[in-house]
């Protein structure tokens, strides 16, 4: 029993949920291409079919994903920033691996944790509680694309080619 709980903080730790990216990595990116990150976000996989076929009951619950940031605030950013987009410690929740999983294999992980990993085992937070950040965590989408500019050359837009008709 140990052992899957040590597996499933592994798992979120490996899958941008409570992984580390300090010791033992090198280049310090939890990127999805370096070999650190791949098997962090593995971890996910390694969740029962029992447990990924369990739905989300808050799944249409709106108020859920709010209240899932408020825990992801308290509990998660710290390791998966503020943006979940990866941190100091923790991979980015916005990859596909974590976006295209199963609420119930994200479900197990929160629940087992990843410990070899560093993410901690959240047993102890009620089971509602856990299912928000599920629905928070889905709610993320994919990372955001690089933002191009709207106008199709490199030059600045039209409006902002002569500052000095702004202050006339």
């Amino acid at each position: 029993m140990r052992r899957a709980a040590a597996s499933v903080v592994a798992l979120l730790a490996g899958a941008g949920f409570l992984s580390t990216t300090g010791a033992g990595q090198s280049g310090g990116s939890a990127c999805p291409q370096d070999s650190r990150a791949e098997s962090v976000y593995s971890e996910i996989s390694k969740a029962p079919e029992k447990a990924r076929a369990k739905p989300n009951p808050l799944e249409k619950d709106l108020d859920a994903v709010a209240a899932g940031r408020i825990l992801f605030e308290q509990r998660c950013r710290e390791c998966h920033g503020d943006d979940a987009m990866g941190g100091k410690k923790g991979p980015g929740l916005r990859a596909p691996e974590i976006q295209n999983a199963e609420p119930g294999a994200i479900f197990w992980i929160l629940t087992n944790g990843v410990v070899r990993k560093g993410m901690p085992v959240w047993s102890k937070l009620p089971e509602p509680q856990r299912w928000q950040l599920v629905s928070y965590i889905k709610s993320l989408g994919a990372r955001p694309a690089k933002a191009k500019p709207s106008w199709p050359d490199s030059s600045p837009p039209p409006a902002a080619k002569d500052w000095s008709l702004l202050h006339r």
